[in-house]
């Protein structure tokens, strides 16, 4: 067995964990966090660590220049992925911008799927042509990963109205949610603002999580986005809930973001949730970070996510310190596995150039070849 199997499979056995709980692939039923099972809780620490391992190996992997385009990591952000999508069902879609590495792995993406398509690699999740940015996983319910400011937003709205108008017009599906993230730069962008109007105008079930690091691309929010401290009043201006929320503590996120996923799930209604957090990085892999100090980063390293995590369980009783090193040492291996199939996997043929580019392909698209779809990628 090969190091890159043994490790795949340690990863497998610990995504069962949510299954073997009583709600298999439904979002827990406990109205607090401290309620959850332990196999739970212990799951989102395994999650926010196998992220925060799995930049580390990102950001080395592109300063040797294995991984090409840009890249954006989302080292510091682990709770709102990990967080949310721990309050939803399997398959309730999820849509995101282009720091979507976590949301891949939070949603079940496999590392080597995830680490592949970094290296534009046929074993990625895209088979190599989407990158860092453009993370997909249909299985998992994951649409993306989309490069284009606020792009995401409306295309919330659309699944949201895919999944009510299955159900309510052709009878067939059940009660959903989507999550759309967005960053705060995407917040003043026109088509946003008409995702909210029509999700309200239509009852569409989809929550727009802001992941509120304060610094969009490399500008204060407070210096591009009027009222920043307020900005739930925007949302209730479309008649839409909205609420803040501390993304730091993932406990927390579980308290104040769960009732609001089971409210829009039983009334069919929108929420926009303005989720403060923080990234360790900048914007993307080449920001030199000359907007804020070194003193500033410190402040909320000091407050990170993931050690609040394992201090809450051990104080629950529920790992020690033993528990937790071994557990890191699973997830590096893991992760270092990823990088050596990364490596290993075959870079598309030209051919591919030519698969999987429409949904219906049709002749005479291209003078110089026939459009068709690709074969599927065998890690999907």
């Amino acid at each position: 067995m090969t190091q890159a199997t043994a490790a795949s499979s340690e990863h497998t056995q610990m995504n069962t964990a949510k299954a073997d709980s009583p709600a298999s692939g439904l979002a827990p039923t406990a109205k607090t966090a401290t309620e959850l099972p332990k196999e739970v809780l212990v799951k989102w620490l395994y999650d926010m660590q196998l992220i925060r391992e799995f930049e580390n190996r990102t950001m080395q992997a592109y300063q040797q220049a294995k991984i090409g385009g840009f890249c954006h990591i989302y080292t510091g952000q682990e709770a709102v992925a990990v967080g949310t999508i721990g309050c939803t069902n399997s398959d309730d879609p999820v849509i995101t911008a282009y720091r979507d590495h976590g949301h891949a792995l939070a949603r079940g993406m496999s590392p080597e799927s995830c680490m592949a398509e970094m290296f534009g690699k046929t074993t990625g999740c895209a088979k190599g042509k989407g990158g860092s940015m453009h993370m997909f996983d249909r299985p998992n319910w994951l649409f993306g990963g989309h490069g284009i400011v606020s792009a995401q937003t409306p295309m919330g709205a659309g699944f949201a109205f895919s999944e009510k108008y299955q159900l309510e017009v052709m009878g067939i599906g059940k009660k959903k949610v989507t999550l759309c993230y967005m960053g705060d730069g995407a917040l003043d962008q026109g088509c946003f603002h008409e995702a909210q109007n029509l999700a309200s105008l239509w009852d569409l079930p989809v929550i727009y999580i802001l992941e509120n690091n304060g610094y969009s691309m490399g500008t204060a929010i407070n210096r591009h986005t009027a009222n920043s401290e307020n900005l739930i009043d925007r949302a209730k201006g479309y008649g839409i809930k909205a609420a803040k929320i501390d993304g730091l503590d993932i406990m927390n996120i579980y308290n104040e973001f769960k009732p609001i996923v089971d409210e829009c799930r039983e009334t069919s209604r929108p929420a926009f949730i303005d989720l403060k957090t923080y990234r360790y990085q900048g914007h993307s892999m080449s920001d030199p970070q000359k907007y804020r100090t070194k003193e500033e980063v410190d402040t909320y390293k000091d407050k990170d996510s993931i050690a609040k995590l394992c201090s809450d369980l051990m104080h629950m009783g529920h790992i020690d310190e033993a528990g937790w090193k071994s557990m890191r040492k699973v997830i590096s291996d893991i992760v270092r596995a990823s990088v050596e199939h990364a490596e290993n996997a075959p870079i598309p043929e030209a051919g591919e150039l030519y698969t999987d580019v429409y949904a219906n392909p049709q002749k005479n698209l291209s003078p110089t070849a026939t459009y068709t779809h690709g074969t599927k990628n065998p890690l999907m």
